[in-house]
């Protein structure tokens, strides 16, 4: 999507993972400059090499095709899509296919995003709730060396906090190709004790496949900040509500047979609905205590046929997942500074609770979306609370040293529609973590990190004695499993707008989740482990312009099998971006990005490969007094990408005998935009 609108950032929070107070205190001096989070130096505060922050003028000058690229600012991350525009992307960082989220985690005001025991895939991540405009900054870090994140964060995590006030309001209006339409208003204004602050959307569009999407998406946030019985406060309402049409991924040879061109569909009954109202509060307790309580209603019906005649061919194998919960939570946190053994300690300590009631967890064979049988129609809960606690020392001037540990524990409960695959059960994890930072001096830093970290698994695996389609008997899978991960690695910063941040890392799990592309879900897989070098560089070449770079190489395989077929499907080992940006101060703005993900295996003995895909985004705009006005153009040079490529079977009308073959799905072809905008 194209967010152009230019603001100042205002990067400070209390709950903030950094000390960047003083910088801000400094940067607010500065009259009308853009503040790029990226610029931050982050020596002395950082705690690894992967980690950062970056802030809203960091994203807001870059076209995006979809809100789920919003995660790609972080260095490294690619976000794609093989289904329709209403349901969660498909993520990759660090040699991983994330799936929908399986070990990449999002906080939203302090609410994860991840969705567990999930209809769909384990991890679920849907970030369509999300209007990009309101995000004021985004903390992220990587790896599991962090005692605070929890679960699905293996491979790394971020925590999305919006605006407490605007500085403008504002009304935006963005028209595309084939229909598209996306309206936006914001604006904040004193109220009570405190700042009110509004923002809706609407997005419409029939994107660029033969099957029209027909999405259509409404967002609403409702947030005050200010005191509540003298309790400084904030408190998020949000409300989103979308329906659509899918084209999934398609089989290589309906297009090479001339079935279907590459946009085209095998069937057209493919799509879903959905809708998350949530309620987040944020409080600032007294004794440097804070708390955070989330409430949120949520549902999710999606249609999914990969692989259309193969099982049965007289109805086909048209399938509904749907997915219905309540889910509530919260988390305590306390980070002071105390002496112990007359070195300066900072103490972290913190606890998080988080309760699922599954009321609707369906799989339902389905005719033209008519519901023709039942598969499962299930109910589960689930309950989980953690503690962690970190000890940062100031061992010298120039060393730090931290050390900390995590305890999980998971219960759940399954009411199955097969009486077989009711019962409970509950799982617990310690998690140490360790750390050490050496500033060499006031320009170089180096990192040291080991820690362990989880994702869990459905609970259904863990309680399930047979398969729900075939009858035949299962084995049960642990509720949590655990990853061991490391990483070494400097941070360079000038001072004067450069810096440069390398990382050596390696991650070892004990079991892997991957996406099973004919049954249509996530599933526990083998053991994996990951080494991999990153790279991430911002340079403020002056006032107006900037440059930054990011890319990750990784070599990533199954432990435990033959070397010539231990290959982890769709884990792209190369991936890089990189994007100038100018600023002018003049009215004019402008961003050239590049995103490239390298070719990957799509079988475990490496025979079968999805090829390399590398797009070039363009975006312009120009303000004057209240006005602004852009243009944005996303795959300039109109390449025949695909976003993502599976290695499956299927059987098409026609066809006497199932047929294993890629299966993809097409990046968009080159798509025009113009923004309008008016501020008040």
């Amino acid at each position: 999507m194209s967010f152009k609108c230019k603001a100042l950032l205002a990067l400070i929070s209390s709950a903030t993972l950094f000390s960047i107070q003083s910088a801000w205190a400094q940067e607010d001096q500065i009259e009308e400059v853009v503040i790029w989070g990226r610029s931050l130096q982050l020596i002395g505060t950082a705690d690894s090499a992967s980690q950062g922050v970056i802030g809203y003028a960091d994203f807001s000058t870059r076209p995006m095709a979809r809100v789920g690229e919003l995660v790609e600012v972080v260095p490294g991350m690619i976000a794609t899509q093989h289904s329709g525009p209403g349901k969660a992307n498909q993520y990759f960082l660090r040699g991983f296919n994330l799936d929908h989220g399986s070990d990449f985690s999002t906080f939203f005001d302090g609410m994860p995003v991840n969705m567990r025991t999930h209809a769909h895939a384990q991890g679920y991540m849907d970030l369509n709730f999300i209007i990009p405009e309101i995000i004021e900054r985004i903390d992220f870090q990587k790896g599991p060396y962090f005692a605070d994140t929890g679960d699905f964060s293996l491979a790394g995590s971020n925590s999305m906090k919006t605006y407490d006030v605007l500085d403008e309001g504002f009304t935006e209006l963005t028209l595309g190709s084939r229909d598209e339409i996306r309206f936006v208003t914001a604006n904040s204004f004193d109220f009570a004790e405190g700042t009110l602050l509004y923002a809706l959307e609407h997005q419409q569009t029939n994107g660029f496949y033969d099957l029209e999407q027909d999405v259509r998406k409404l967002n609403g946030l409702l947030k005050y900040t200010g005191d509540l019985a003298g309790i400084p406060s904030r408190i998020t309402l949000s409300a989103y509500d979308s329906d659509w049409t899918s084209t999934n991924q398609i089989p290589q040879r309906a297009v090479n047979s001339g079935l279907i061109d590459r946009f085209g569909f095998i069937d057209p009954d493919l799509g879903g609905e959905s809708y998350r109202y949530s309620i987040t509060g944020n409080f600032e307790l007294a004794e440097s205590w804070d708390l955070n309580l989330y409430a949120s209603s949520y549902y999710m019906s999606l249609i999914n046929n990969p692989t259309y005649l193969l099982n049965d061919p007289i109805n086909g194998d048209e399938f509904e997942q749907e997915d219905e919960r309540r889910l509530f939570g919260g988390a305590l946190r306390n980070e002071t500074e105390i002496e112990l053994f007359g070195v300066l300690v900072r103490r972290t300590l913190g606890a998080d609770a988080r309760y699922d009631n599954v009321d609707e967890l369906n799989l339902f064979n389905t005719l033209s979306r008519r519901r023709i049988g039942t598969i499962r129609e299930d109910k589960a809960e689930e309950f989980s609370i953690g503690a962690f606690g970190e000890l940062q020392f100031q061992v010298t001037d120039a060393l730090r040293a931290t050390v900390g540990v995590r305890y999980d524990y998971y219960d759940g409960e399954v009411d199955a529609f097969r009486a077989q695959n009711s019962g409970s059960d509950h799982d617990s994890l310690w998690q140490p973590n360790i750390g050490l930072a050496y500033r060499l001096n006031e320009n170089i830093e180096f990192y040291g990190n080991y820690g362990h970290g989880f994702h869990s698994n459905d609970v259904r695996a863990a309680v399930n004695t047979v398969d729900p389609v075939t009858g035949d008997p299962t084995d049960s899978l642990d509720v949590l499993v655990e990853g061991k991960g490391s990483e070494i690695g400097f941070r360079y910063d000038t001072l004067e707008g450069f810096n440069l941040s390398v990382a050596y890392y390696t991650l070892k799990m004990d079991s892997e989740l991957v996406f099973v592309g004919d049954a249509g879900t996530t599933e526990p897989g083998d053991p994996s482990r990951r080494d991999g070098f990153e790279v991430t560089s911002f340079w403020e070449i002056s006032d107006q312009l900037v440059f930054d770079i990011s890319g990750a190489k990784s070599d990533g395989h199954f432990i435990g099998l033959p070397s010539s077929e231990n290959a982890i499907p769709d884990a792209h080992d190369l991936v890089y971006g990189a994007g100038l940006t100018y600023a002018g101060g003049n009215g004019w703005t402008s961003s050239l990005r590049v995103r490239h993900f390298g070719d990957t295996a799509l079988t475990e003995d490496e025979v079968v490969e999805k090829g390399s895909s590398t797009l070039l985004h363009f975006g312009l705009s120009y303000e004057q007094d209240k006005w602004e006005i852009g243009l944005d153009i996303l795959n300039l040079l109109n390449e025949e990408d695909d976003d993502i490529a599976y290695w499956f079977e299927s059987q098409l009308p026609g066809e006497a005998a199932a047929v294993e073959d890629i299966h993809f799905h097409p990046a968009d072809p080159r798509t025009v935009r113009v923004l309008m905008k008016y501020k008040f």
